[in-house]
């Protein structure tokens, strides 16, 4: 599946592809590689694309998100960490390519520069053969990976704990000290990314909900939290064929996430969904609603005993659908949204990139006056606005 998956998205963005152990050695078949770097990978300076490869990983395990750098022959590449429980087990490293905007973006050489191709006519000519692309898209490309080697990881992990579930069969007396193992693991396990990625937390208390209704009710309730539940999987396990979804089908996996947190959280909050079937075709991004929402739940819900609310509403301006999700929380300092939109900003050890990643892709797909609005006064119960706005017209082909 990982073979399929690197081939078929190294065709699709024009990148070079392959993923590496923890020791910068190949696991994977390269997809896309030039010309110029196969030849190279074949030379006596074979070692040295190997420790590239070896340092890109390692440096993007330590910042947590992928790293662009040069290689030792000033291509540029990146690296995207695989990680489980905490532990580094390799990377995809993707790129080789040329910069078109090189001259205005600095990059970190990863090991000295060695141009002792430039004395063979051969290769010269096979570098230039090396296409150019502009830093953005190789940016997103790099986040792309990161966030769907971080999902085949979570779901990895998911298989297993499932497997040691069964295997064990535990009693409901021992539920308790499971339910604390499963969620130390899980949250261990937790990458730091992803504006739209589901918080394995979150996946605890879902498991949860489901044990305490399949024990307290016949059955209905429980079968309906199962299927919004499994609704919300697959349509995650989508992501790896399009970036661009309609509207509709993120309002309906928000309303199922919303769905199974109302029942965890009983009377606690209350939510609307106002987005009339007119705007059903509208596209965005993938998995740009659910980050908003979650922010909303953690932050401005979950702290109260009661009285929660969440409103998410759509509208246009002849241009553009609006999409508003208010809530009624304590609302945000103006320096923390500052310091989220930059993804920097830091809540109880995890550090924010939520926003940041959906203002990021909103403005990568639709330009810089797509980016979010956010609007609060900082107040107790002054409550939060986040602001999208998605062209009612859009021709994903043009991207």
């Amino acid at each position: 599946m990982l073979q399929k998956v690197q081939d078929n998205f190294s065709a699709a963005v024009g990148v070079a592809v392959i993923i590496v152990d923890e020791l910068g050695a190949p696991l994977t078949r390269p997809s896309g590689f030039s010309a110029f770097c196969q030849t190279i990978r074949a030379s006596d300076k074979r070692d040295r694309c190997f420790l590239c490869d070896n340092d890109g990983g390692r440096m993007a395990v330590e910042a947590g998100e992928p790293s662009i750098y040069q290689c030792h022959c000033g291509l540029v590449d990146f690296a995207a960490p695989i990680i489980v429980r905490g532990q580094y087990l390799g990377a995809v490293i993707s790129g080789q390519v040329r910069l078109q905007d090189e001259h205005e973006i600095s990059l970190k050489r990863i090991m000295p520069l060695d141009d002792s191709w430039q004395r063979d006519a051969h290769l010269c000519a096979l570098r230039e053969e090396i296409h150019e692309i502009p830093y953005h898209k190789l940016r997103s490309a790099a986040y792309t990976l990161f966030y769907l080697a971080g999902y085949l990881v979570e779901e990895s992990y998911s298989n297993l704990v499932r497997q040691e579930l069964d295997a064990k069969n535990l009693s409901l007396m021992e539920e308790s000290k499971r339910r604390a193992d499963l969620e130390k693991s899980l949250r261990e396990a937790e990458l730091k990314a992803l504006s739209y990625q589901i918080n394995p937390h979150f996946l605890f208390n879902v498991l949860n909900t489901i044990g305490r209704l399949a024990l307290l009710e016949q059955a209905k309730k429980t079968e309906n939290i199962v299927y919004a539940f499994a609704d919300m999987m697959r349509y995650v396990l989508k992501r790896s064929r399009s970036q661009i979804v309609a509207i509709n089908s993120e309002v309906e996996h928000v309303r199922n996430y919303l769905y199974i947190q109302k029942v965890r959280m009983g009377d606690r909050f209350t939510f609307s969904m106002n987005v009339p079937s007119k705007y059903d075709g509208v596209l965005c991004p993938f998995m740009v609603l659910h980050p908003i929402v979650e922010n909303s739940v953690n932050y401005a819900v979950e702290p109260r005993e009661s009285d929660g609310r969440i409103d998410i509403t759509a509208y246009d301006d002849g241009k553009d659908m609006i999409l508003d999700v208010t809530d009624n929380g304590d609302g945000i300092d103006p320096k923390v949204i500052r310091a989220a939109r930059e993804g920097v900003s830091e809540h109880r050890g995890r550090t924010g990139i939520g926003l940041h990643n959906v203002d990021s892709r909103l403005r990568y797909f639709f330009g810089d006056d797509y980016g979010l609005a956010i609007e609060s006064p900082g107040t107790p119960g002054g409550g939060t606005k986040v602001r999208m706005r998605f062209p009612l017209e859009f021709d994903p082909c043009g991207i």
